[in-house]
């Protein structure tokens, strides 16, 4: 069988066996993690880099902690929720200011039609802009849920908050992006 079609946990089960199989975890998720890391922090492309070499290098001393409870998915999403969290926290005891422009980039399908390719550009430029107006924790939810297809429960074992919890702040984040948009004039 194909190592791309494994499971991440037969991956991990492989990893923890032979460290050659550590290689396809990193690149199944690498992309993923460094789009949430952007999206949610706003940071520079440079300390993105930096906060997945730690989640990765976490990833690896503590795969044989990783037990299957939960996802392997939500398990590391959990990791670079907390890698970044404490990027924060770094920055912020050092006076430190963080946020850099947004990467406006979305992968957008080609299109053999220019103007409906160019209003998909627009619509993602808003949606961004729309986004970095907004609480971190409404930012993070959205994120999960939009962008990176998580569920609800997966969605939970990241944050760490209950399912209930996580339907609520969807549900106040997805208000306030409405509001948010409305208040700086963007149309969807």
């Amino acid at each position: 069988m194909p190592i791309s079609e494994l499971s991440d946990e037969e991956l991990v089960e492989k990893a923890r066996e032979d460290v050659n199989f550590f290689a396809p975890l990193l690149d199944r998720y690498e992309p993923q993690l460094t789009r949430y890391v952007a999206r949610i922090s706003n940071f520079c492309p440079e300390t993105i880099e930096e906060i997945l070499q730690d989640v990765f290098l976490k990833v690896w001393k503590n795969l044989n902690d990783f037990d299957g409870r939960v996802a392997f998915r939500s398990w590391i999403y959990r990791i670079a929720h907390n890698e970044t969290i404490s990027r924060f926290r770094w920055f912020r005891a050092r006076g430190q200011d963080q946020e850099v422009t947004l990467d406006d980039t979305f992968p957008i399908p080609d299109k053999s039609d220019f103007i409906a390719e160019i209003d998909l550009q627009i619509s993602a430029k808003n949606i961004q802009k729309t986004l970095r107006h907004l609480p971190k924790k409404y930012r993070e939810i959205l994120t999960l849920y939009f962008f990176h297809d998580l569920s609800y429960a997966e969605i939970s074992d990241v944050l760490k908050k209950p399912t209930g919890t996580v339907a609520t702040l969807l549900s106040r984040a997805k208000k306030s992006f409405r509001d948010t948009a409305k208040r700086l004039q963007i149309a969807f």
